[in-house]
């Protein structure tokens, strides 16, 4: 009797990451919510509406000129490196302060105020919105990127579809490991059961 309960204890233990690996594959086969969570962020640009004489640098790989509302921005690609230049002078463009940050953010996000609705503070660099969206800048790039609770949400649901239950590389990679011999496992006394219970009716 003991063994049998044993046994029972080890099956559902087996079972245990193959019922992760279906919830959450199901999760991901539906995508609840994903288009707001992993929606791409872009600073809003306006037409250019004057000329700029921009020298040719043989070290430029790439040149972009943008304008937002906070003027003019020349974005220059050079060994694989963006520099952020200022379109006038050519000179590196320094950070904004905070309130031209927010003015950047807000202008970005207007289009979304129901997922993004207002900046409440700053965190790290991060403005922090009254819907619990996190929104950094990359000044080098101008580029914007929005995490919400959703986002965490769905990091956390692929952290348990692959067996990432730990903060430590090494042991995820054993769970990795061990729940696949557990499938494999599973697999061969499922395919014996069948064979054992086929051979019985015949």
């Amino acid at each position: 009797m003991k063994s049998q309960k044993f046994h029972r204890s080890v099956g559902l233990f087996m079972l245990l990451p193959l019922i992760c690996w279906a919830v959450t594959g199901t999760i991901f086969f539906i995508k609840p919510g994903y288009q707001g969570a992993y929606e791409m962020l872009n600073v809003k640009t306006y037409p250019i509406d004057k000329s700029f004489t921009i020298p040719s640098n043989s070290n430029w790989q790439e040149v972009r000129l943008v304008k937002t509302i906070l003027g003019f921005h020349l974005l220059v690609k050079s060994n694989e490196k963006t520099i952020h230049l200022n379109a006038s002078t050519l000179e590196p463009r320094a950070k904004p302060s905070s309130e031209e940050l927010a003015l950047l953010i807000d202008d970005a996000i207007a289009h979304n105020k129901a997922r993004y609705g207002e900046i409440e503070q700053w965190v790290d660099n991060k403005a922090m919105t009254s819907t619990g969206v996190r929104i950094s800048l990359n000044w080098e790039t101008l580029k914007l990127r929005q995490k919400g609770e959703d986002t965490d949400l769905i990091n956390l649901i692929y952290k348990i579809h692959y067996l990432q239950w730990t903060p430590w590389s090494i042991v995820n990679q054993v769970l990795g490991i061990v729940g696949l011999f557990f499938l494999v496992t599973l697999s061969i006394l499922g395919m014996r059961l069948f064979l054992l219970a086929r051979k019985q009716r015949v």
